[in-house]
């Protein structure tokens, strides 16, 4: 059984910085894409970042880009998100998730993952 847990989140000032952590265990086939999701109370969750492994591509939206970095440790089998100058309005739950089916970044970051983890909190507050 596939499980991805996410670690790293808690409570940062703004303008602070933190890296998400996914931990992937029970994979038998390589992802096509992996990302990170998020979603703040009362709002539409957000592909924030993605990577995808059958094009090589990566996506950030545009609210992220320059401050976002996505990566992806194959020999650990982690995902990681380092995020930095954080602001409020990023508070919310982040959500790592893979990809089985032959999509680029951009696409996966717009639809729904096939395996997707618990969430690790964000807080970004003085």
């Amino acid at each position: 059984q596939v499980q991805l847990v996410e670690s790293g989140g808690g409570l940062v000032q703004p303008g602070g910085s933190l890296t998400l952590s996914c931990a992937v265990s029970g994979v038998t086939l390589e992802p096509y894409a992996v990302g990170w999701f998020r979603q703040a109370p009362g709002k539409v969750r957000e592909g924030v970042s993605c990577l995808s492994a059958f094009d090589g591509s990566t996506y950030y939206v545009d609210s992220v880009k320059g401050r976002f970095t996505i990566s992806r440790d194959i020999t650990k089998n982690t995902i990681l998100l380092q995020m930095n100058s954080l602001k409020p309005e990023e508070t919310a739950s982040y959500y790592c998730t893979e990809e089985q089916n032959m999509k680029n970044a951009e696409d996966t970051c717009r639809g729904a993952g096939d395996y997707w983890g618990q969430g690790t909190q964000v807080t970004v507050s003085s």
